[in-house]
């Protein structure tokens, strides 16, 4: 009962949130899961691995679809580069068991949440400030963030 509870607490908190902290949280969702995913794969916890990684892929693949081309223009463009380079090298990376691309792919990842948290601290703050496009459709944005908050690896 206590965690449908804090289920719906969740959710509300995603939809009701500004699409750049959206974002950051799925950022944060799929550093940790890739954190764990790596960890797991030192210790051959493969099982634990597979899930988590899958669910690292997943949440990146939600970030790029939430992507509206037509208003982000050349960021939109370079960050679907990122993620689709990302996702690509760390499924080579699992076939060839290379933990050095698991780490790279995660400091792309904490360099791309630390720029989202920087642009979005002025964001949030400003409350009567007009809101500033990030490429990333409110839609898109909230969609990757119950994805990335649901899913447990």
């Amino acid at each position: 009962m206590y965690q449908k509870v804090a289920d719906i607490y969740q959710q509300a908190n995603v939809f009701t949130s500004n699409p750049a902290k959206l974002v950051i949280m799925c950022y944060e969702g799929a550093i940790s899961s890739l954190k764990l995913a790596r960890n797991a794969y030192a210790e051959k916890d493969y099982e634990t691995k597979g899930k988590a990684l899958v669910k690292a892929i997943d949440i990146i693949h939600e970030l790029n679809a939430s992507l509206d081309m037509s208003k982000g223009g050349e960021v939109a463009a370079n960050l679907r580069a990122l993620y689709l380079y990302i996702t690509q090298t760390l499924v080579d990376a699992d076939l060839k068991k290379d933990l050095d691309v698991f780490d790279r792919s995660l400091r792309i990842l904490e360099e791309l949440a630390s720029a989202w948290k920087a642009i979005a601290v002025p964001a949030i703050v400003t409350v009567d400030a007009e809101p500033r496009s990030t490429g990333i459709s409110p839609y898109g944005a909230a969609r990757a963030a119950v994805l990335a908050q649901a899913w447990s690896a």
